[in-house]
């Protein structure tokens, strides 16, 4: 009997399993698929190398503009998803080094709940004290005609030539990464989004800042606007919406539907009597299920599709385990867009503060005034941060602009510090840097 059986080899899972194994417990991990989940596989890895060559297109073309030649400007996609895959091979081994280490046992196959302690693993039953349900998430699509034509974001990783045009369904975080990927490589981009923004979760403020650079790079930005079928075309695929009441279209080569992703079941939760909530399988807040011994974390449990969540909540599952208490702050949660420029967030946003009443400052600051980010040609972006007016600490911050990923970090080490704007605003920063900028912010308050 094994101490824990993880389902799935995710992020979530792996970094479980190499964290148990290292408290000493006996693991056995399922993977159906490859190592590494879809975020190693087909989701966050492949596209930030793709991001990282898209950026590297657009840097040339600066360049050219600058007057430094170097040679001829080339757009070579095959290159680019070669490297894609390079990477993609290289981690992946990393992970399968990392579960070779002691207590941990792979097994490879289909994963099937058989009761509260047994999991079937293609055909073979494994007994274990707890169980971990680390399943993931899928692509989800619009229930409409023509739904079958579109690409998933798995497609659209596989593809070895360019499409000349590309509509992509939904302006989340997966569609306006691809927008900004594909429109770099030359490809004429449209993105169609049901809400009134782009990106609903992020601050309105950074939101527009995106859109208003993506625009001027040539991608057509439609919101608003509830897509009703995708139908085949002479020159193409032509999708049919519905915006302020009328009925238009939009025709392109290839279409994305990229409207979200859905959680990833394993069979037998009905069996074992695991409930299920709107957003997937129900857990409490050390990730436990309503069957003491199982538990569930990640996009399964569709409390925060990201994967550094997911790996948190294994941390905070692992404690419950051990009988330990955890520190993590599962409320205090970084996400990014790595657009060009990037985007980041933790904590409320201020359409959020005002429907909570909450008593806020708000303030602001801009990248054009930085010395390092006017060295780098990157003036486009600010950074946007919200303080409880009492207590003055953190409630929020959101950033477009470049490296917006990175300097987010900063602010959460604050918020999980539960220290005040004040601490931030009197630690020294190093000059000429991009974190300056939120320097910059936290000294208005």
């Amino acid at each position: 009997m094994f101490d824990l059986i993880i389902i799935g080899a995710g992020p979530g899972g792996y970094e479980l399993a190499a964290s148990a194994a290292a408290h000493g417990l006996t693991v056995g991990i399922a993977e159906r698929d490859l190592l590494g989940g879809t975020c190693l596989n087909r989701g966050c890895i492949p596209t930030k190398a793709l991001c990282r060559n898209a950026e590297v297109v657009n840097l040339m073309r600066e360049a050219a503009q600058w007057g430094v030649t170097a040679g001829s400007i080339t757009v070579d996609f095959a290159t680019a998803m070669a490297r894609k895959n390079e990477v993609v091979t290289q981690l992946r081994q990393g992970v399968d080094l990392l579960m070779k280490q002691p207590g941990i046992t792979v097994l490879e196959g289909e994963a099937a709940l058989v009761d509260a302690h047994t999991v079937d693993v293609a055909g073979t039953c494994h007994q274990a004290k707890h169980i971990v349900i680390a399943t993931g998430s899928a692509p989800r699509g619009l229930p409409i005609a023509g739904a079958d034509l579109c690409m998933t974001s798995d497609d659209i990783l596989a593809l070895d030539t360019l499409p000349p045009s590309l509509c992509i369904v939904g302006g989340g975080v997966i569609g306006m990464e691809f927008a900004a990927i594909f429109q770099s490589f030359g490809v004429e981009v449209t993105v169609i989004e049901y809400c009134k923004e782009i990106l609903p979760p992020f601050d309105k403020d950074i939101a527009k800042r995106l859109k208003t650079v993506l625009a001027k790079r040539g991608i057509k930005v439609i919101t608003s606007a509830a897509v009703k079928a995708v139908t085949q075309a002479d020159n193409g695929l032509m999708v049919t919406y519905d915006a302020k009441g009328k009925e238009q279209s939009v025709t392109a080569h290839s279409v994305l539907m990229s409207v979200g992703r859905q959680p990833v079941l394993p069979a037998g939760l009905d069996t074992v009597g695991v409930t299920l909530g709107r957003r997937g399988i129900e857990v409490d807040d050390h990730m436990r299920t309503n069957v003491e011994s199982i538990y569930a974390i990640g996009d399964v449990n569709g409390r925060m599709m990201l994967a550094h969540a997911a790996s948190a909540q294994g941390e905070v599952a692992l404690a419950h385990i051990l009988g330990k208490p955890s520190g993590i702050r599962l409320d205090i949660v970084p996400s990014a867009v790595f657009t060009v420029p990037e985007l980041s967030m933790v904590g409320l946003t201020e359409e959020q503060c005002t429907e909570r009443e909450m008593n806020v400052l708000v303030k602001k600051s801009f990248f054009r005034s930085n010395g390092k980010a006017i060295s780098m040609a990157e003036p486009d972006g600010l950074v946007k941060m919200i303080v409880d007016a009492d207590t003055r600490k953190i409630v929020g911050c959101h950033i477009c602009g470049a490296h917006a990923a990175d300097l987010i970090q900063e602010v959460v080490m604050a918020m999980n510090a539960d220290v005040t704007v004040d601490c931030l605003a009197e630690a020294i920063h190093g000059h000429p840097t991009l974190t300056e900028v939120v320097l910059a912010a936290a000294r208005q308050f």
